[in-house]
């Protein structure tokens, strides 16, 4: 209103004061103006125009007066306004005033005393001039039409006007060549500028189009991208029928989030995108772990996490404008950094890839699957809250809470739009007789009579043949455990039809479920069944198979009056090793009587070949642990530290972070070996182990390089942390130390090093650990013997009890420490049997249990004592005082006796 009303003003001001100095001139300038208000270009990206009539208004202002040069202004904005369209009063009104109001400032600033005597430069001044027209007359178009259609005033005039400003610049050179023409020839010359009025016209709309065309093409880009995207994730689908609406749902929600957190541009539509796309590396992943019903093995779980980036590698090759690779890599990353591939933590993990993360769940949760029925919508928020800054991002948990049961509709409302239609993989095709190179001769189809039952026996037996030739085949390619049983299971399946298998490996005396698949998944997994109990456990105890027992008698399989069954028959054989029974197979069906002999039959023919096979896998897997894996204290060995430290070291340098390493030796622990004799030293040992893994972070390694060394590694531990770390395990061995021996004897010396800072390096990183505990270990104070009980000389009567002996045998005590004693006898003893050493013929408690450790013939044995509790250890320190007050007495008894003589 304001605009209206000071362009009314100054149309008011101008009737009441006209004045020409030349008509014609005038009323010729105005034609001309009228007819270029006729030569106009559309705006890119709003409703408004912009005409070239500009021109002859500033020639007007220089050259005419003023009420000339409004009525001009005016006139020439009422022509553009009319024309092609009709505009309502309003606006023709506010383009009226809009006009007048630009001409008369710029008018004023052009005739301005002040800045005529500032600017004497006549193209400068009228540079000036129309500088000051484009701002008035665009800052007021602008501003109405960022009020009318809600953008932004700054979008507007930066994309909309500021590009214009140019023109307008080369518009006032113009005006200004008019002038001089005016001034220095007449007026009617300057109508020869008419063509170079059409040159910039044409300019405008060469340069508009140009932007046309090219928008249209990134449009045409930007859809042609968004049908890949499409047509992959259909190729997803064909692979997985199982999640059908997943994309769907998964889009909605992840898009919606995105906006409610301010995410927009490329950021947005990389996640449109990856939302499509974010499980296309699952192609890579075998089909029956994709589609398996129930939990994966561990082995299996490995197979799957490499979806992730295999999925970020199809991509890379798209070459995306906008990033997708990184969402689709890190979709799986867990907020408190636990997640895989990378391990990433918290605001590490790019924004799109913690929206998908928390979505992908939600919609997991809230979808059927092969192994459970949906989760209603309410537990799974639950779920997810209780995730809530543990795997997911609060902030995208809290919209998700916010607004789940809106999104849940439109996520609908968008399947039913898209009609949601799978791929046609299920259809027959009529067309198409036979292959070019013909049919399997096994697939001869049966025809009616007796012929047809014969040929069709004859295929069968050839196709169970071929079949059972591929499995046995299939079970010697491999000694993982868990891949040969879900092989095994998958190529059973169409010889012999289940609906759950079960195989049972023999741990001890109980059956333990190593591989289940199928229904009542979690019922089997979860069984523990003794040997010779229930159904499995009858077959492994008399080693005969069972058809068509009775599922529901396995121990502990309906316990639960909530657990149902739908199964009703049972085939269970034992798997017979070199060893023995080493397992149990079960097939469950839903039918009663399922199975019949020929199926027993089959499964007697590779029972054996899959035996073997597995005590392959098992000693593999064994042997495999053994070599990585230290047999005292359970801890990882010297190897596997290698390794894992050659790990580390490469995945520190992609992420560009630091590794803490740790090397720890015991002082003091030759002593308690040397002492109390090497079970005490072990239990030393494995008391320190557990102490120093319990006090280590998650994903710290924790290992034993060999002896009383131990080492640490400590992944982005930061050199505070660590110095607080040294202090914390220090104690760690004066507590072993104390607990086994009852006394102060151990202490701990660590030596640090940081990579890349001491090395890039195993080797490296080792040594200089190594070198710094040296240099601390010469630092401690050395230890004095502070045992209670040193080992004593002595001379004492015991009796000795072996196990394989009928009676006792006599001999001399003569030495005798907490760890052991030696013992002065005739008596030969096999090393390493058991015995009980008596040590009072007046009182059998001051006993203690040993071996042999090691034979003198013909002058004695040292006995071993076997590992002592707390209270076995009391025991021994009052056996102990037993023979030190004995030997004083016998010592006193044989001096005074000397010297009564």
């Amino acid at each position: 209103m304001s605009v209206i009303a000071t362009g009314s003003l100054c149309l008011l001001q101008a009737a009441i004061h006209q004045s020409s100095k030349n008509i014609a001139e005038f009323i010729c300038y105005m034609g001309v103006a009228i007819l270029a208000s006729r030569l106009r270009v559309t705006l890119p990206g709003i409703t408004g125009t912009l005409s070239v009539n500009f021109l002859f208004i500033l020639v007007g202002i220089a050259e005419l007066g003023y009420s000339e040069a409004l009525t001009l202004g005016a006139v020439a904005m009422l022509a553009q306004s009319l024309y092609p369209g009709r505009p309502t009063a309003i606006q023709l009104t506010f383009n009226v005033c809009a006009g007048t109001l630009s001409t008369a400032t710029a008018y004023y600033v052009y005739h301005n005393s002040w800045c005529n005597n500032l600017i004497e430069n006549r193209p400068l001044l009228l540079c000036l001039t129309a500088s000051v027209y484009f701002v008035v007359n665009a800052g007021c178009i602008a501003a109405v039409i960022s009020f009318s259609e809600g953008k932004p005033l700054r979008t507007i005039l930066v994309d909309c006007y500021f590009w214009s400003f140019p023109y307008y610049l080369v518009g006032a050179g113009i005006a200004g060549g008019i002038s001089w023409v005016n001034h220095s020839f007449n007026w009617e010359l300057s109508l020869l500028f008419m063509p170079a009025m059409y040159v910039i016209y044409r300019s405008y709309r060469l340069y508009l189009g140009k932007l046309e065309d090219e928008k249209r093409h990134v449009e045409e880009m930007a859809n042609l991208h968004l049908r890949t995207i499409e047509a992959l994730a259909l190729a997803i689908e064909a692979k997985d029928q199982t999640t059908h609406d997943h994309l769907q749902r998964v889009r909605v929600y992840a898009i919606e989030v995105a906006k409610e957190l301010g995410i927009k541009g490329a950021e947005l539509e990389a996640l449109h995108a990856a939302a499509l796309l974010h499980d296309i590396g699952k192609l890579a992943v075998p089909e029956h772990i994709i589609s398996k019903p129930g939990r994966l093995t561990p082995e299996e779980f490995e197979k799957m996490k490499i979806h992730t980036i295999v999925g970020a590698e199809i991509l890379e090759r798209v070459r995306f404008p906008y990033p997708v690779v990184p969402i689709v890599r890190a979709h799986h990353e867990k907020w408190d950094g636990s997640g895989y591939p990378f391990g990433l933590k918290g605001s590490a993990i790019p924004i799109g890839a913690r929206i998908l993360s928390a979505v992908d769940y939600l919609d997991a949760l809230a979808s059927d699957r092969q192994y459970r029925r949906a989760v209603p919508l309410d537990d799974v928020m639950k779920r997810l809250a209780e995730e809530s800054g543990k795997s997911f991002d609060p902030q995208v948990v809290e919209v998700l809470q916010r607004r789940y049961r809106t999104l849940e509709t439109l996520a609908q409302a968008k399947s039913e739009e898209d009609g949601g239609m799978p791929l046609s993989s299920d259809i027959k095709i009529v067309r198409g007789q036979s292959p070019a190179a013909g049919f399997e001769i096994a697939g001869v189809s049966d025809a009616p009579g007796r012929d047809a039952t014969f040929l069709s026996s004859i295929a069968a037996a050839r196709q169970e043949a071929q079949s059972l030739f591929e499995l046995s085949q299939d079970l010697g390619a491999s000694l993982s455990l868990g891949e040969t049983l879900s092989v095994f299971s998958v190529k059973l399946k169409p010889m012999v039809p289940y609906d759950a298998i079960a195989i049972y490996i023999r741990r001890g005396d109980e059956l333990i479920p190593e591989y289940v698949n199928g229904d009542n998944y979690r019922l089997f997994a979860s069984l523990r069944i003794p040997v010779g109990d229930g159904l499995s456990g009858w077959v492994a105890q008399n080693k005969k198979p069972i058809v068509n027992g009775n599922p529901s008698v396995e121990p502990g399989y309906l316990n639960d009056p909530a657990k149902f069954s739908t199964l009703r028959s049972a085939l269970a054989l034992p798997l017979e090793g070199v060893t023995g029974v080493i397992g149990v197979l079960a097939l469950y069906r839903a039918e009663r009587d399922a199975f019949t002999s020929d199926h027993l039959r089959i499964l007697l023919a590779v029972s054996g070949k899959m035996a073997l096979s597995i005590e392959n896998a098992l000693k593999y897997q064994q042997a495999e642990s053994s070599a990585t894996t230290d047999y005292l204290t359970g801890l990882p060995n010297a190897r596997s530290l290698f390794l894992q430290l050659d790990r580390e070291l490469a995945r520190c340098k992609r992420d560009n972070a630091s590794l803490t390493l740790m090397v720890c030796d015991m002082n003091g622990f030759k002593k308690i070996n040397d002492r109390f004799g090497h079970l005490e030293g072990n239990r030393v040992l494995r008391l320190f182990a557990q102490a120093l893994k319990d006090s280590c972070r998650e994903y710290d390694y924790v290992a034993r390089m060999g002896g009383d060394e131990f080492v640490i590694i400590a992944p982005g531990l930061s050199a505070t942390a660590a110095a607080k770390k040294i202090e914390q395990i220090r104690p760690l061995a004066r507590q072993a130390g104390f607990e086994v021996c009852a006394e102060d004897i151990l202490s701990l010396s660590v030596g640090l090093a940081v990579s890349p800072d001491d090395g890039n390096d195993a080797e490296q990183l080792l040594t200089e650990a190594d070198r710094r505990m040296y240099v601390e270990k010469q630092k401690q104070p050395t230890h004095k013997d502070q045992r209670l009980h040193t080992r004593m000389k002595c001379r004492l009567t015991i009796e000795l009890h072996p196990q394989a002996e009928p009676g006792p045998v006599f001999g001399n005590l003569i030495d005798i420490s907490l760890g052991g004693c030696y013992v002065e006898t005739s008596a030969i003893l096999a090393p390493g049997s058991n015995l009980k050493v008596v040590f009072s013929m007046d009182d059998t408690n001051l006993s203690a249990e040993g071996s042999v450790a090691r034979l003198h013939p013909g002058s004695g044995v040292a006995v071993q004592f076997k590992e002592m509790s707390r209270d076995s250890r009391e025991k021994m320190y009052k056996i102990l005082e037993f023979v030190q007050s004995r030997t004083t007495m016998y010592n006193d008894r044989y001096l005074q006796n000397l010297f009564n003589r």
